[in-house]
């Protein structure tokens, strides 16, 4: 199962302060521009191996890394830019960008002080592949990297909570999990609904339809934690933060490990749930490589998620719920976690950008060592 990454990192500037990337997008292979000016994109190519995915994905920040420093910059894996407004963080105007803000709303600029991971997988059994990463999804806390927004600790995993809870929260169909499928025939009908909802959003607010059409089709008006992309085509995990590549790259193998297990022999949902035990019980019980992948009730996945989100890997059940799929929790490090609890005013977030900078560097020096 061909795997590629996406991360998504701050620019900074020898101070702390964003800055936008310039010449960095012209450095290396798979680096784009970001709908916001201070970010910018660092994807691979579908890889064959998770070996593979590795080399390509640090060789190329390891490029963009080395030109950044000689321009005076930096890159920041953290999830948001800890103190900075929305206001502090430029749109790079685009028709769709433009077209989002008018459709969702003043929440939509939450998004922009958002920076994640997406981790893509090559299209097999996609039905099984979808709910296997909806499972899944609650994983993102392994790899928080930021807690405050504007300053303020909002939530241990704050990224996910303003891109799902706060940003799309007028329209929840385009931006929060969603529930199981029994087919791909299902998520197509439900995608097919979501669009039509959205463009009539859309069309009561003003927006000329052709303009609409232009910019948007159903498989491009979804920017779901788990979503289908048509031209690629994948199956896409957009859950996690932007994090240390050595983090990114832990994850993305046990996710692609469960969701080829899905591939090749199914899941099984457990419309009967009765708790987190009987839910990690009934994946682990299944842990026999040709049996199918047991998966709790999606209410579990929801009830999860919501802790992860609150508190990290020390919410409610967070811990089990990822044993249970087979990650272990104890082999991972989140950003979030180094960070302080309280307030923070905008030289304190400077200064840990910089220190997040640091560690990203260093990350990237240990893998030059061991290559």
């Amino acid at each position: 199962m061909k795997t590629s990454l996406e991360v998504e990192y701050w620019v900074v500037d020898t101070d702390g302060d964003l800055a936008a990337p310039d010449t960095l997008l012209d450095v290396s292979p798979g680096v784009d521009p970001e709908f916001v000016e201070p970010m910018l994109e660092i994807k691979t190519t579908p890889c064959e191996s998770i070996a593979d995915l590795r080399e390509e994905l640090l060789g190329r920040i390891e490029r963009v890394v080395d030109a950044a420093r000689r321009r005076d910059k930096r890159l920041v894996p953290l999830a948001t830019p800890l103190s900075a407004s929305p206001a502090e963080v430029p749109y790079r105007e685009t028709a769709a960008t433009d077209l989002q803000r008018r459709i969702v709303g003043p929440a939509f600029d939450d998004a922009r002080v958002c920076a994640g991971t997406h981790v893509h997988f090559e299209q097999s059994s996609v039905a099984d592949q979808l709910n296997a990463l909806t499972a899944i999804d609650p994983a993102f806390a392994l790899v928080t990297s930021a807690s405050h927004y504007r300053g303020e600790r909002i939530h241990e995993c704050a990224r996910p909570f303003l891109y799902r809870r706060s940003c799309y929260e007028p329209c929840p169909e385009q931006g929060q999990l969603r529930p199981y499928v029994k087919g791909i025939a299902e998520w197509k009908r439900r995608l097919e609904a979501d669009y039509e909802a959205f463009r009539e959003r859309a069309l009561e607010r003003g927006v000329d339809p052709a303009r609409f059409d232009d910019a948007f089709d159903p498989y491009e008006a979804a920017w779901n934690p788990v979503r289908l992309r048509k031209a690629m085509p994948t199956v896409e995990w957009r859950s996690p933060d932007a994090a240390l590549p050595s983090q990114v790259l832990r994850l993305a193998s046990e996710v692609q490990s469960v969701v080829a297990r899905a591939d090749a022999n199914g899941t099984v949902i457990d419309t009967d749930d009765t708790g987190l035990r009987a839910a990690s019980d009934a994946i682990i019980d299944s842990s026999a490589a040709d049996e199918p992948l047991h998966l709790p009730a999606f209410d579990t996945v929801e009830s999860i998620t919501d802790a992860a989100i609150h508190d990290g890997l020390e919410g409610a059940g967070v811990r089990q719920y990822l044993r249970g799929l087979g990650f272990t929790p104890s082999d991972y490090d989140p950003l979030a976690d180094r960070m302080p609890g309280g307030r923070l005013t905008d030289r304190e977030a400077r200064r840990l950008r910089l220190r997040a900078a640091d560690r990203l560097e260093a990350d990237l020096e240990r893998h030059r060592v061991w290559a």
